[in-house]
């Protein structure tokens, strides 16, 4: 036989053994018998997943803002801040902020059972398996940590932010979550916060303001006359940078909060959460550009933040046109509250998170009592859910004032809040961590243009 033909008779003996192993793989699934609910879970478990771990990457999202936002001389701290809140808030929030959160109760205010994520939790009649819900949650839960970061940044000792990291994954973050989402008081009422404007942005929001106003101001923020002095991050580039890995992550964010591939609304869901964004950042551009006569690029930045922030709670439950409207709606508040905490309560807030997270989160969760398609005021639904919106509202924030009050008062009156003079001149990099985040480079006077308001 010739070598030609050996080679032939070589390739259709290994193409029929290919086409045998091909042959086998439906006869294989076919043998496991699955049914339409065991895909759709499998679907569900997979969504969820993804999902989460596209909030997960949420967290180089607000580290690439607030590192953009601040100046290159604590870098370093901000990026260590950042990874160590989802660290150690996983490990707290898996041993008990999850049981508080989504454990069995008779009162409606907290979780008694399944520390340790040990024990059953039939109670939350899941369709998707355990451990993918808690680590959806654990990413959730993150968020919320890392955005008091940004209110301190450049003036917090280390070891107290991991203090108080511990403390919100364990106990502030997770009782809210019960009220809302652990079939707690607020679930109960009909209070609706489909992804957390309220439970995980407000809570962070409102956490970040009393931890502002104990740490007090940057120095050199303020003069001796009051007057606010803009002190300019050192990359604009990294916070646009982090505002579209944020804007991106939410899509994960929202639409994963159905916990369900399989969800027709996920598509709206999407597109709700995209409008209110876009509606955000548009309005900010043209809020600032007759105020300030040019159009301000970081507050346009934290104006798709808001946006975003602000659709959260509703949705799921409003129409497009209704998340166009909240999104414009935010992406005025925002400059508004910026300016507000900065020139009127004179609190030192260099990356605005208080005014995303706390003030638009709120402001998002009260309008979906106007915008819901079922049950708001605009859609003749009266004001029921209005006044049940707004008391969450104002429950989450006294809970979560009231707790940081408690939490970050304790540790300035012991170890202390803030670093020494010497330290915050010289850098957290430094003073903190013993490094440079970036080693032979040095600032030039006048390079930065990172600022509030553009004057």
């Amino acid at each position: 036989m010739s070598k030609m033909k050996k080679g032939l008779v070589r390739k259709i003996i290994s193409g029929g053994a290919l086409t045998c192993l091909l042959l086998s793989i439906p006869t294989v699934a076919l043998a496991a018998d699955p049914t339409a609910e065991s895909n759709a879970i499998a679907i569900d478990t997979v969504w969820t997943l993804i999902t989460g771990f596209l909030v997960f990457f949420m967290q180089a999202g607000f580290a690439m803002v607030e590192t953009g936002f601040t100046r290159a001389k604590n870098a370093g701290n901000i990026i260590m801040k950042n990874l160590m809140d989802f660290a150690v808030g996983s490990l707290i929030y898996w041993l008990v902020g999850f049981a508080i959160m989504f454990g069995a109760d008779k009162a409606g205010l907290f979780g008694t059972t399944g520390f340790g994520t040990t024990g059953s939790f039939e109670h939350l009649g899941l369709s998707i398996p355990l451990w993918a819900f808690l680590m959806f949650q654990t990413v959730f839960a993150a968020t919320s940590a890392t955005i008091v970061s940004g209110a301190m940044a450049e003036r917090t000792k280390f070891i107290s932010y991991i203090i108080y990291s511990v403390v919100i994954s364990a106990l502030i973050y997770p009782v809210v979550g019960h009220w809302v989402w652990g079939g707690g008081w607020l679930a109960q009422r009909g209070f609706i916060d489909f992804a957390g404007s309220t439970v995980v942005h407000s809570v962070g929001g409102w956490a970040a303001l009393i931890g502002a106003l104990l740490v007090g101001p940057r120095i050199g923020k303020y003069g001796k006359d009051g007057k606010s002095h803009a002190i300019p991050g050192h990359s604009l580039t990294l916070g646009a940078l982090g505002v579209f890995i944020l804007w991106f992550g939410w899509f994960g964010f929202n639409p994963g909060s159905t916990l369900s591939g399989t969800n027709p609304d996920i598509g709206r869901i999407a597109v709700t959460t995209n409008l209110a964004a876009a509606a955000g950042a548009t309005m900010t551009m043209i809020f600032t550009w007759i105020k300030y006569k040019k159009p301000d690029v970081s507050l346009t930045l934290n104006g798709a933040l808001a946006g975003l922030v602000a659709i959260t709670a509703g949705t799921a439950a409003v129409s497009p046109g209704g998340a166009a409207i909240i999104g414009l709606g935010a992406g005025i508040l925002i400059v508004l509250a910026v300016e507000f905490f900065d020139k009127v309560v004179k609190i030192d807030d260099p990356v605005g998170a208080i005014s995303v997270h706390g003030v638009c989160g709120a402001y998002g969760t009260a309008m979906v009592g106007l915008f819901a398609m079922d049950g708001g005021l605009f859609y003749g639904g009266g004001t029921q859910l209005l006044i049940t919106q707004l008391i969450g509202v104002g429950a989450v924030f006294a809970w979560t004032v009231l707790t940081s009050l408690v939490l970050f008062g304790i540790v300035k009156a012991t170890i202390g809040l803030r670093v020494s003079k010497d330290e915050e001149e010289l850098g957290l990099d430094i003073g903190e961590h013993g490094i440079d985040a970036y080693p032979g480079f040095a600032m030039k006077p006048g390079q930065s243009v990172v600022q509030y308001g553009g004057k």
